[in-house]
């Protein structure tokens, strides 16, 4: 979704078996971006590429591209600004995974299950850890005994300023001043 100008709308999340496990990762528009027509994207999860790891692993490429072996995936988010990367990695016990990120971009990872090693020399990360990587960083990753699920985010960064005030990001105060207005005056696309 790019909420661009202004978008409402409703996430109805489904359970299965019981239950549920998502993240919500919003992408900062640049300023010359901020209001332009909102857009809706829905993706199946039958559109995300799978790529299977030669250890056993594998690698949902979501945004941006993935390649090892010879083999270029390209995931379903393209064609924004900011250029970013989502890949969703299950790793099996001590199984390894590696990936050049570009020195452009600001990157992490987030492991939601098992626990890793990461790094050169390898320092172990936990469950739940969010791990800021440095620029240009091969990451290296080694699941525990229990193996491992983690997602990597990479994006450009802007070199703006940041104003939130509830669901709302801009550049300035004013700006934010100017959403709220808009939403009170139902200004904004229903989806």
């Amino acid at each position: 979704m790019t909420a661009g100008r202004g978008i409402i709308h409703s996430e109805m999340p489904q359970q299965v078996s019981g239950a549920m496990r998502g993240f919500q990762l919003w992408i900062n528009l640049p300023a010359k971006e901020k209001m332009k027509p909102a857009g809706y994207q829905d993706i199946q999860v039958e559109d995300i590429p799978k790529q299977a790891l030669t250890n056993g692993g594998s690698v949902k490429i979501i945004a941006g591209t993935y390649a090892a072996d010879g083999k270029t995936v390209t995931g379903p988010i393209q064609g924004i600004t900011t250029a970013p990367l989502f890949f969703d990695v299950q790793l099996p016990p001590n199984g390894e995974f590696e990936q050049a990120i570009s020195e452009e971009l600001n990157a992490f990872i987030y492991i939601y299950e098992g626990g890793l090693e990461i790094g050169d020399p390898l320092k172990s990360a936990p469950k739940q850890a969010a791990i800021v990587l440095g620029e240009g960083d091969l990451l290296k990753a080694k699941a525990s005994l229990a193996g491992a699920q983690f997602i990597v985010l990479a994006a450009l960064p802007l070199h703006e300023p940041i104003v939130q005030y509830g669901p709302f990001v801009m550049n300035t105060r004013a700006e934010i001043e100017q959403a709220i207005d808009d939403y009170q005056n139902n200004r904004f696309v229903i989806s």
